[in-house]
């Protein structure tokens, strides 16, 4: 026993002894070719192939999206299977942390009936060179190892299918942002962006929307045969995106609405402030910076900027700008407001830049349907026109289960009548039903809800009245007008009888 150990160590310091003269003494040249031969060798005898997706690729080695995607894929598996785990913070993401398999770790996986392994790997490299984009010292990577008869099914099937399902995880755990448009001045510079973001938190949900239920499931509807239409669109040969135009009167619920998509659909949301764009050119390049799955948002559309431009223009006044100073003119024209134009806004929506990005929604917003341009809402821009009138019945439930955690009490048919014959905003119904101290119970809300409901009511119809009062003055004053009128007439026509004048 003794002679076969002292064998074994005899091996072992041979391989060391021959490993270190061929590290140190042979050429690198002549290295590679041993190298590449024993890869051969290997691949000859050993019915496996092996891709390594590293973690950095390209000339200036970003971070490759494969790698990113193939991570995301194996942290829903490895914390599962892998037994040496690694904990790193995640950027972008709901979650604290992430757990993922740990170096020189390998996990098992059966897609279609294949085994197949994957590894987790590190690689130390120091270098003195220079450079512009200096590298890392470790470089991670993954390995895929499988069977080479299964080499078809692994590149053409399972490799996409990993690839699809990382990106589908991965957005599905990225925190929603909101995004808003810097003014032009804050474009320029290291590093800066046309858009700043916070994190999108807004808790607003269908379920806690107050609205008709029927309305809500249609809406949910759309947006779910929206989302998952892309093979239809492509079919169609159309750009996939949705315009929507939320209208009515303030307080309604329209920003609550966008909230609630938003959260829905998983999408981040671009708030498009016109006022902030300084021409067409600019609102174009915006547009372009904005991501998939997202939806941009123009609130109070009527109020933004003038769409309509400016028309008549006073030739005395183009007569004076003509003789100004050409840098006095050049620095007042910068400081004009927005020139963003109908047209450039449409090109941008509806014409050939709207599907540079895909997958997203455009909606506006607005107290005055009536005064937009018929163009600017009409279907094929503004798919879907979603009207938010004052506070139903079946959405005063919705807001009782949320303020006060009650589905029925003995006041709501009260409240019911009430409603039927008031116009009162959710928003208004809301602020009143909220309790404001400890010792506002259901009925104390309710009660100060109906109290309410009853001011808006007398209040109302003393408005109306009131108007029919003018209304009825301004008839009467109109018909004294008249008979003063037809008065005049008859007099004059006496006068012209007496003098003998025919006419």
């Amino acid at each position: 026993m003794g002679s076969e150990w002292s064998l074994l160590g005899s091996f072992t310091a041979t391989i060391m002894i021959a490993y270190t003269v061929f590290d140190k003494f042979i050429p690198n040249h002549i290295r590679s070719y041993v190298q590449i031969y024993a890869h051969k060798l290997v691949g000859f005898l050993s019915p496996y192939i092996q891709i390594t997706f590293p973690e950095f690729s390209g000339e200036r080695l970003k971070h490759s999206e494969l790698f990113t995607a193939i991570q995301t894929y194996l942290v829903q598996n490895s914390s599962q299977r892998a037994r040496k785990l690694k904990a790193e913070p995640a950027a972008d993401s709901n979650s604290p942390f992430l757990l993922s398999m740990d170096d020189n770790e390998e996990i098992t996986e059966i897609f279609q009936g294949v085994k197949l392994w994957w590894g987790s790997h590190k690689s130390t490299i120091k270098t003195q060179s220079f450079s512009f984009y200096p590298s890392a010292d470790e470089k991670r990577f993954y390995t895929l190892t499988f069977h080479k008869r299964h080499r078809d099914l692994v590149s053409s099937t399972y490799i996409p299918h990993v690839l699809e399902q990382g990106k589908s995880l991965k957005l599905k755990n990225r925190q929603l942002k909101l995004f808003t448009n810097n003014s032009y001045t804050g474009w320029g510079g290291y590093r800066k962006s046309k858009w700043s973001h916070v994190v999108f938190e807004h808790p607003a949900r269908f379920e806690t929307l107050a609205m008709e239920k029927a309305e809500k499931e249609e809406i949910i509807d759309d947006l779910l045969t929206f989302k998952n239409g892309k093979e239809y669109y492509d079919k169609i040969g159309k750009a996939w995106k949705r315009g929507y135009l939320l209208y009515g009167p303030p307080g309604t619920g329209k920003s609550t609405m966008i909230a609630a998509m938003a959260n829905f659909l998983y999408y981040d949301v671009y708030d498009l402030e016109l006022t902030a764009v300084k021409d067409n050119t600019q609102l174009r390049s915006l547009l372009i910076e904005t991501t998939s799955k997202s939806i941009i948002v123009i609130e109070d559309i009527d109020c933004s900027i003038d769409l309509t431009g400016k028309r008549v223009v006073k030739k005395e006044k183009e007569k004076s700008e003509d003789a100004k100073d050409p840098v006095k003119k050049a620095e007042e024209e910068d400081n004009k407001e927005s020139k963003v134009t109908l047209s450039g806004l449409l090109n941008c929506i509806d014409g050939i830049w709207s599907g540079c990005a895909g997958e997203r929604i455009i909606i506006f917003t607005t107290n005055h349907v009536d005064k937009l341009d018929p163009a600017l809402i009409r279907s094929g821009r503004m798919d879907k026109k979603i009207e938010l009138s004052y506070c139903c019945y079946e959405a005063f439930k919705v807001l009782a289960k949320n303020y006060l955690d009650v589905d029925y009490h003995g006041l709501f048919s009260v409240v019911e009548g009430l409603l039927k014959e008031t116009k009162m905003t959710p928003a208004d119904v809301a602020e009143n039903m909220m309790p404001k101290s400890k010792r506002d119970d259901v009925e104390t809300c309710l009660k100060k809800l109906i109290e309410s409901l009853k001011k808006a009511k007398k209040k109302a119809e003393e408005e109306a009245q009131k108007k029919a009062e003018e209304e009825e003055a301004r008839l009467k004053e109109k018909e004294k007008e008249q008979e003063a009128e037809a008065k005049s007439d008859e007099k004059a026509g006496k006068q012209v009888k007496e003098n003998g004048f025919v006419h």
